[in-house]
């Protein structure tokens, strides 16, 4: 009898490498997106060592180039190589699976896939020794902050390595290969589509769409940055930064409008109900696209010195993306009042990420304004905002649709139900913990990106409760990583292939009921006791392959 090796077992079960194409190239997308996730939250735990050590013992773990090391690649990471990959992920998959388009050139897509991946390797590339005054020696020390363009040798005290810039140009090279290959895919499933695109998939085309007309900004601005760090041209800082400005918020729409495509397609879904008016849902798309493209990054820089009026117009955008999400939001209440549905995990996720898109919005509301701004500006009050939007919003979403988008993928349902339950129960502590510490010591006034402050009440116990908060929800989120890994590798198999996406996803959702209750003493055990049952397994199958 033929022997297999395990690890390749492993790797066949986890990549999937028995399926089609197309489920493939998305399953290494989700690998590798959570693979820098993972990272990137190892970057945002270092911070909040660092800044909880000093609250509490005025001890500095890190030093001040690690530190902001650490923030400038926790964003990287966490937003390009997390978010936007897994997102592309998604709507890759649906894309051909809803449209029944057959992928072109695959060849095109694989470049772009692995150019992007590249970047992020990259972005940590070599380090450049100088002997300029105050020089930063951790490259990943760069960033925008204010007026100066972090990183450029005469225009700042950081000098970062030019593969910083290299790493932007292949991670942007990447994304408009990836993106238009999916918007070349639209074209021609509409050839032959007789109705028109379901709301969730217009919101996928919308999203791509915005990809290519956000990064078309940053693309100048890096090009900038890279003739003007080899000497070719000068800099004049505050267009740079308005070039750059594009992409400045356009990542935070495209991160967040796919929770929103998530809500259209799961709420009709689990309510029973078709959506109260597609028309409504296709329109709020549109506004989306013409209230979020364009440079209204600015008003991340209100107070360099902008014209007045430039300032107010881009306010009056910026309060404009209100009018799609009052459509969408109503729309969604419309559709599910009046329906009974059963509490299960994905029901969850998605009522959280509908509440928590209209939490984190009426303090965005509130950021956008330019007389709030002039006492806010730079503050932990503003980090507390877009990781609110990220924390109950864009995650959220992002959990219900992976948990029905797996056994969709893999024919296998989760391992365990109970894990779940845990995960979301330690991840809303955790997360609320986050974003109260956040608030706390933003409306007390601390500027984000200071490791040493005063040590008054409000600013050491907000760093400390979001410290432990970080924690605690990064403990659950483990405990949810390892049951993905045994649903690869152990889950029951399930028959879903045929079914129509409603029905897979309502199918899903009923094997997720609620348990009686929730241990919270689970929160640390569960994760320990998946890594006991995965290891079981390899041994398991070393014995059998004996």
């Amino acid at each position: 009898m033929e022997k297999s090796n395990p690890l390749v077992k492993l790797v066949s079960s986890i990549f999937l490498l028995d399926k089609d194409w197309v489920t493939r190239v998305t399953m290494a997308m989700i690998v590798l997106s959570l693979i820098w996730g993972i990272l990137g939250i190892i970057d945002a735990l270092m911070v909040r060592i660092e800044e909880a050590s000093w609250a509490l013992f005025q001890y500095l773990p890190l030093s001040p180039q690690e530190y902001e090391g650490s923030i400038t690649l926790h964003g990287i990471r966490d937003l390009f190589g997390f978010a936007q990959q897994l997102i592309f992920a998604v709507f890759f998959y649906f894309t051909f699976k809803m449209l029944k388009v057959e992928p072109r050139a695959k060849w095109f897509f694989n470049i772009g896939f692995i150019l992007f991946n590249i970047s992020f390797m990259l972005f940590e590339g070599p380090i450049i020794l100088t002997n300029q005054p105050g020089f930063d020696n951790y490259f990943g020390a760069t960033g925008w902050y204010y007026l100066a363009p972090l990183g450029l040798p005469g225009y700042s005290l950081y000098v970062a390595s030019s593969t910083w810039y290299w790493a932007w140009m292949l991670m942007d090279i990447g994304t408009y290969m990836t993106s238009g290959y999916l918007i070349y895919h639209f074209y021609q499933a509409t050839k032959t589509m007789k109705e028109k695109l379901p709301v969730f998939l217009t919101y996928g085309l919308m999203i791509m769409l915005l990809i290519q007309i956000g990064y078309a900004g940053e693309v100048v601005a890096n090009v900038w940055d890279l003739t003007t760090f080899y000497g070719i041209t000068g800099m004049d800082v505050i267009a740079n930064q308005v070039a750059f400005g594009d992409l400045w918020h356009a990542i935070v729409y495209i991160t967040w409008f796919p929770a929103v495509a998530s809500l259209y397609l799961l709420i009709p879904t689990l309510s029973g109900k078709p959506l109260y008016s597609e028309r409504a849902g296709r329109l709020s798309a549109l506004l989306y696209l013409v209230f979020s493209a364009g440079g209204i990054g600015i008003h991340h820089i209100y107070m360099a010195d902008l014209p007045l009026a430039l300032k107010l117009v881009v306010e009056a955008i910026t309060l404009g993306v209100v009018i799609p999400t009052m459509m969408t939001f109503f729309n969604l209440w419309a559709t599910v009042k009046g329906s009974t549905i059963k509490l299960n995990i994905i029901a969850l996720w998605t009522a959280t990420a509908w509440a928590g898109s209209i939490a984190g919005g009426v303090l965005g509301i509130f950021n956008s304004i330019l007389a709030d701004d002039a006492v806010e500006h730079e503050t932990e009050f503003i980090v507390s905002h877009f990781h609110q939007m990220i924390y109950w919003a864009i995650v959220p979403a992002g959990f219900a649709v992976l948990y029905y988008m797996i056994p969709m993928m893999t024919g296998r349902m989760w391992y365990s139900n109970k894990t779940a339950w845990i995960h979301y129960a330690g991840y809303m502590l955790g997360t609320v913990m986050i974003i109260v510490g956040f608030s706390m010591v933003g409306i007390g006034g601390l500027v984000r990106k200071e490791l040493i402050f005063p040590l008054i009440p409000v600013y050491i116990f907000g760093e400390v409760l979001s410290t432990v908060g970080a924690v605690i929800a990064d403990v659950a989120t483990i405990g949810w990583l390892i049951n993905l890994v045994l649903t690869l590798v152990k889950g029951k198999p399930v028959e879903l292939e045929g079914q129509e996406l409603p029905q897979v996803i309502n199918t899903v959702a009923m094997s997720f009921k609620a348990p009686d209750k929730i241990d919270m003493r689970q929160l640390v055990s569960s994760p320990a006791n998946l890594v006991k049952k995965l290891n079981i397994h390899f041994i398991h199958s070393k014995k059998q392959d004996a």
